[in-house]
């Protein structure tokens, strides 16, 4: 997945600009490997959303229904969502953003809309697993047991909040906002110091 971590293709004036300073080896993706694990990426994340959507359906047919088998379907349907596609999409969109980030030239740190997506997609993984399933496994324990959900709306609390995050990522994807972190900034000063201290000396 990863380029040899080499010299190769790289100029003396390229490779401080490009690596951190003191660093001999710059290591990034390939070409082909960065393109297709942005297509995984971008996939993932669309699954995901999809997967949101379909769980705010089910939560407002529960909700809306209030009693009966349309609800134990709803919850049994959220179930099955929560527990073979919500958790492997999470996962798969927080690894393949993680490498792409740490791969390319936007770094994990040193942007401040990736930063924030990362932060925001590794708790909305966390609440996926330790809020949403549980609750979801929870409902549908309640119904198997004969009971009844004493408050349907809060099957809808979940969905809510994952659709709010993953449209609002998927905003600052596209629209890049914010510009760079500190570190971002010392980043690219000292590169930019870096190129001009190894470039050709002015002739008379």
């Amino acid at each position: 997945m990863y380029a040899e971590a080499s010299t190769r293709g790289y100029s003396r004036r390229q490779t401080p600009a490009d690596a951190a300073p003191g660093t001999v080896f710059h290591v990034k993706l390939q070409r082909r490997p960065r393109r297709a694990l942005l297509v995984v990426h971008v996939a993932a994340s669309a699954s995901w959303l999809g997967v949101s959507l379909g769980l705010l359906a089910l939560a407002i047919t529960a909700t809306a229904t209030g009693a009966g088998p349309a609800v134990e379907a709803s919850a049994r349907s959220m179930k099955l969502f929560a527990d073979w596609l919500v958790l492997p999409l999470a996962l798969l969109t927080l690894l393949s953003g993680l490498v792409l980030s740490l791969g390319t030239r936007w770094g994990l740190a040193r942007h401040r809309w990736v930063y924030v997506k990362f932060w925001l997609t590794l708790a909305t993984t966390a609440a996926s697993i330790f809020a949403l399933r549980p609750g979801v496994n929870d409902a549908v324990a309640t119904l198997a047991d004969g009971g009844r959900l004493t408050r349907p709306t809060d099957l809808l609390a979940g969905p809510i909040v994952s659709l709010t995050s993953y449209a609002f990522m998927t905003a600052i994807s596209v629209l890049k906002p914010w510009g760079l972190t500190r570190r971002g900034r010392k980043h690219r000063g000292t590169a930019r110091k870096a190129v001009d201290a190894t470039g050709p000396s002015p002739t008379a």
